[in-house]
């Protein structure tokens, strides 16, 4: 990583309109212009809880280097035009490193390279890109979590039956990981049925129709798996309107404040909770590590807990769903 310790000294500006150059910082790295590291932070969406957490913990390591920290992202996570021009943007911008969330694991390969010809170090955190380019990829291990969510469903339905999935994007390394995990995880059990596969588009409405056209489909469905935060409050609304709940048993990622109220309702059975504080906070520290020529881990792993309404309250699961 010596080859990004000085990474910034060429994009040293003058400063106001006095034309003084910023003083460089005690460690040797030039700051962005006004004496500080400009670290943009870019995630898939806006749009859910999950991504204000990983904001506030990517601020939370940018304050304590005292850097600054930039939180630009697409409104929606199918919006991969927009998470492409913000890219190229942050570049024009010399920022001094990316923290990268990609929408499409392919379409982000070439503007990071871009980025780190710049001399601007790149980490992927949540979900990454099929390329060695960045320097980290901090995320959940979303095979492994998505193994879990098929055990417990599993174990939830009486380890039989027909069940359904509920990804959320095509091509989004995340959603793909995660209907991996569960599909490799279902196939332990030889008398659970993988009945549907439906994509939401990271989207409530989507992912309530999607699982209306499962339950009228498979009457007999015993069971789903909601990949992500847009997909399980859909999925809820769809098992509450349909008067199935409890009878179709629902395991979901994330912990928004809504997937929290259906679990505690009974709608939600299980929940696969992220860290998605720790991922934005050790997203920024990977960068700044970069920054400074020190070693970064290539693959940072924040883990999963399985949460329940048996283990909602425990001191452990509270400090985790609101590390604020």
């Amino acid at each position: 990583m010596r080859r990004f310790a000085l990474l910034i000294a060429g994009f040293a500006m003058l400063a106001g309109c006095g034309g003084q150059s910023s003083a460089p910082s005690p460690d040797g790295t030039a700051p962005a212009p006004g004496g500080k590291l400009t670290i943009a932070v870019i995630p898939k969406g806006l749009a859910h809880q999950f991504w204000l957490t990983v904001k506030a913990g990517a601020e939370a390591a940018g304050k304590e280097a005292g850097a600054d920290v930039v939180w630009q992202g697409p409104a929606k996570e199918t919006e991969l035009d927009k998470q492409l021009n913000i890219v190229q943007d942050m570049i024009s911008r010399k920022v001094s490193a990316l923290v990268l969330a990609a929408c499409d694991e392919n379409a982000l390969i070439p503007p990071i390279q871009k980025a780190m010809n710049a001399k601007i170090p790149v980490v992927t955190i949540d979900s990454g890109v099929k390329s060695d380019l960045p320097l980290s990829f901090v995320a959940t291990d979303n095979v492994a979590g998505a193994k879990a969510a098929a055990e417990t469903l599993a174990k939830l339905i009486g380890e039989e039956g027909p069940v359904g999935l509920i990804p959320f994007v095509p091509g989004a390394a995340t959603s793909e990981m995660r209907e991996q995990g569960f599909k490799e995880g279902i196939a332990a059990f030889p008398k659970i049925q993988l009945a549907a596969t439906n994509y939401c588009m990271s989207d409530v409405a989507k992912g309530m129709d999607v699982t209306q056209d499962m339950l009228t489909a498979h009457p007999d469905l015993k069971g789903i798996f909601a990949a992500n935060e847009a997909a399980a409050i859909g999925a809820a609304q769809a098992i509450k309107s349909s008067g199935k709940v409890g009878q179709v048993k629902l395991v979901a990622f994330d912990a928004s404040e809504e997937e929290l109220a259906a679990l505690k309702d009974g709608v939600i059975q299980a929940l696969v909770v992220q860290n998605p504080f720790k991922m934005g906070y050790m997203g920024v520290k990977a960068a700044l590590d970069a920054i400074q020529g020190k070693p970064v881990e290539k693959r940072i792993d924040t883990g999963v807990t399985i949460v329940t309404r048996e283990n909602l309250d425990t001191p452990d699961v509270q400090k985790l769903l609101h590390p604020l």
